[in-house]
């Protein structure tokens, strides 16, 4: 799911693309896509895009008229810039934005069509499509003790929950948990002082440091590349891995759609957390230290 630093370079290549130009038709391809009704979708089309925003993980286009387009490309929606009038490809298209300076085309990936469209008018309709979670590049530190704490969640859960904080995903919760050096099932309650400060340095470093990235790797050409699994992560998607800090085996815990992928000996202590569908299975034979596990590897 493209988190913030996606989401933010998204943006930054809509800027001078979009801002002052003219929204002349919306191809809606997909009947699953648009979420709302009322204003009908027909009405953006012939207004000026007045500004960008984000919200958390979605993308709001300001329109006059007081009108405003959001977009949450979930999992697997991915945006390209195409010239003005593009068809929207096959069974992966799902809209079509057409300006006057080019067309801005929605897809989504995969069976299960997840990304959305919303089409709101006035401030209040738009505010109550923001979970309201914390900015973490924007707050200080009290403020993200007191949004960490304020439930008694696992980090990961925690990290991940856009009402508490705003444009993390799976993927750079990930690298932030490896960069502080914490386990993904602490408990949020039974941190202390040193590692909350810790975990916030580590969030704003990590989101700061991969926006920085995709910026230079996007340079003046639209963002292609979104992906969750990127080169020079720590841990995210490099499951049996060796860790780039102490080249231990990264490993992971699976559920539902999502895994999380951690560091045993830079983040666990040397435990080796129990994935559930695995660890059912094997019972007795689940490793539970680095030890145990490097000694099952085939020599």
């Amino acid at each position: 799911m493209p988190e913030l630093p996606d989401i933010v370079v998204y943006l930054e290549a809509l800027q001078p693309r979009l801002v002052g130009q003219t929204l002349e038709r919306v191809r809606v391809v997909s009947p699953f896509l648009l979420r709302t009704f009322d204003p009908p979708i027909a009405e953006a089309e012939g207004r000026r895009v007045l500004g960008l925003r984000r919200l958390g993980k979605r993308m709001v286009l300001e329109l006059e008229s007081d009108l405003f387009l959001i977009l949450h490309l979930m999992i697997a929606g991915r945006l390209h810039w195409k010239p003005r009038g593009a068809k929207p490809p096959g069974k992966v298209g799902l809209a079509a934005f057409d300006f006057t300076t080019g067309t801005l085309m929605l897809t989504e990936a995969g069976s299960k069509k997840r990304a959305s469209l919303h089409l709101v008018r006035g401030e209040a309709a738009l505010l109550a499509h923001n979970p309201g979670g914390l900015e973490v590049l924007e707050a200080k530190e009290p403020d993200f003790r007191e949004a960490l704490q304020r439930e008694n969640h696992t980090l990961k859960r925690s990290l991940t929950d856009p009402w508490l904080f705003s444009g993390i995903g799976n993927a750079y919760s990930d690298e932030i948990l490896h960069r502080a050096r914490l386990s993904p099932m602490t408990l949020t309650q039974r941190m202390g002082d040193a590692d909350i400060g810790r975990l916030f340095e580590a969030t704003r470093e990590v989101l700061r440091e991969w926006t920085d990235r995709l910026r230079r790797d996007a340079g003046d050409d639209f963002p292609e590349k979104v992906t969750a699994f990127r080169k020079g992560m720590a841990v995210h998607g490099r499951f049996g891995k060796p860790c780039p800090v102490c080249g231990t085996a990264v490993q992971r815990i699976r559920y539902a759609d999502n895994e999380t992928n951690y560091c045993p000996r830079c983040q666990t202590g040397g435990k080796v957390l129990a994935d559930r569908s695995l660890s059912r299975l094997l019972k007795d034979d689940w490793p539970r230290s680095v030890e145990e596990l490097e000694e099952r590897q085939p020599k």
